[in-house]
């Protein structure tokens, strides 16, 4: 970590992002680490002066006003940043090693690297994007080129904030150094694994983005799939970069839906008018800026495999949904029953154990069948927790941190990216053809009654 200024420029510094989560979770880190010192600048639509960015800046910092010291705060241009003539002064004026974030939707992302194309950076320039990258398989990879002819892949920070720093390591952690798991982390030994997230929290006026994204590509698409090769790479020679990222994308190359049928393997559904703690939720379709006509559904589940000597026949069922009653967010791995069991212990387990990660705050726990109650010689469940410390802070804090150190072995590699559009295609191409029936399930309920709870 350096004390030198660091600049931060934030494309569609005038919008929600912005003002909501980059601002605040750069007061955060700055809290946390008061020997960062940061330049921020910023470019949107809104014809703001200099005294309107400053307070716009001020007021995210409310909860750390300490943190306000060590931020320089720059100039604000008002541009749109489509415009290949105003990209092109902005390009100018930016200093060596500055972060340019696009906090944009993804189609203005788009417009603005087309923008840029034949414009040179400055040395160690840093772009920045949030997801979705591409629309599809083809899209990604040409915007991947795009940003190619602009910076190395090094320089390229494609932002999975669900998955940050403290809570990547915290399951590496528990998986690589321990001889307990390594050598039964595999086919051999594991039956299934189930990585799910499930929220309590409803559209929260996202339609523009959500409607035409839907519980898949929202979360399964992006993130779930980048906890699945995590959990299903070999273990690199290193945590760098290209080590890391070699180990996953090898895995994303050998997933694919399980039995090739998506049909039959994957689920979708919509939630209907319903109650989520305090909450009077309206139906999906009756939500602001909603398309009914669409079937976005709001609720997915996919089951994958990874076709590999490791894993081969193992199904990874991936999960996640909106509205539900409560947020569930956790990674299962179910262990196969043991092969033998003596005559005389009373009961049969339902498998060889389970090994769950909950997410954010950071819990394993390690499922298991022991003697010792009224009946020594029954078999019942019981649990051992490990508190694996914060995990999930503030999302974009983690990603600003890693942003600012110039690490980019957390992001998303451009493979990577196109890999997982690859992985999904089949899914939605069944989805559009209406062979998996869009149901439907109550908002505060578990789901539709038809699909297990838990794997």
């Amino acid at each position: 970590m350096t004390s030198t200024p660091t600049t931060l420029f934030i494309l569609g510094a005038s919008g929600d992002l912005t003002s909501r989560l980059l601002l605040p979770s750069l007061a955060a880190l700055l809290q946390r680490q008061p020997q960062r010192r940061i330049a921020v600048r910023g470019a949107g639509t809104e014809a703001w002066d200099a005294s309107t960015w400053r307070s716009v800046v001020s007021d995210a910092f409310t909860d750390a006003p300490d943190a306000l010291d060590r931020v320089h705060i720059e100039d604000y241009v008002a541009a749109d940043v489509t415009d290949r003539t105003a990209v092109a002064s902005l390009v100018e004026s930016l200093a060596p090693g500055t972060v340019l974030y696009f906090a944009l939707p993804p189609a203005v992302t788009r417009a603005a690297i087309e923008a840029m194309q034949g414009l040179t950076l400055p040395e160690g320039t840093l772009l920045a994007m949030e997801k979705p990258f591409g629309d599809d398989e083809a899209s990604a990879r040409e915007l991947n080129e795009r940003l190619l002819a602009l910076v190395p892949e090094q320089q390229v920070f494609r932002v999975d904030h669900f998955l940050g720093r403290s809570t990547l390591l915290n399951l590496l952690g528990v998986r690589l150094p321990h001889r307990i798991w390594e050598p039964v982390w595999s086919a051999e030994h594991i039956e299934s694994v189930f990585i799910r997230f499930d929220e309590s929290l409803a559209l929260e006026g996202r339609a523009r983005y959500y409607d035409k994204a839907g519980a898949m590509i929202d979360m399964i698409q992006s993130h779930l799939l980048q906890v699945l090769a995590l959990l299903a790479m070999d273990p690199p020679a290193s945590l760098d970069e290209r080590d890391l990222r070699d180990a996953k994308a090898a895995v994303l190359r050998a997933t694919h839906v399980r039995g090739d049928d998506p049909a039959a393997s994957s689920r979708r559904a919509r939630y209907t008018a319903g109650r989520v703690g305090d909450r009077e939720l309206p139906a999906y379709v009756d939500e602001e800026g909603v398309d009914a006509a669409r079937n976005t559904e709001t609720l997915a589940e996919v089951t994958f495999e990874v076709s590999n000597d490791r894993w081969e026949g193992v199904p990874f069922v991936l999960r996640s949904g909106k509205a539900l009653r409560a947020k569930h967010s956790e990674v299962v791995v179910t262990f196969r029953q043991v092969r033998h069991l003596p005559r005389g212990l009373a009961g049969q387990p339902a498998d060889g154990g389970r090994l769950t990660f909950s997410l954010g705050p950071d819990t394993m726990v390690l499922g298991l069948h022991v003697t010792g109650g009224d009946d020594p010689f029954a078999l019942r469940d019981e649990d051992l927790t490990a508190d694996l410390g914060e995990g999930q802070r503030r999302s974009y804090e983690e990603a600003l941190d890693e942003l600012l150190d110039g690490e980019v072995a957390l992001s998303v590699r451009a493979d990577e990216a196109e890999e997982c559009w690859r992985i999904i295609q089949p899914v939605r191409d069944a989805w559009a053809k209406g062979e998996v029936p869009l149901e439907e399930y109550a908002a505060g309920s578990l789901g539709p009654a038809s699909w297990p709870t838990s794997n």
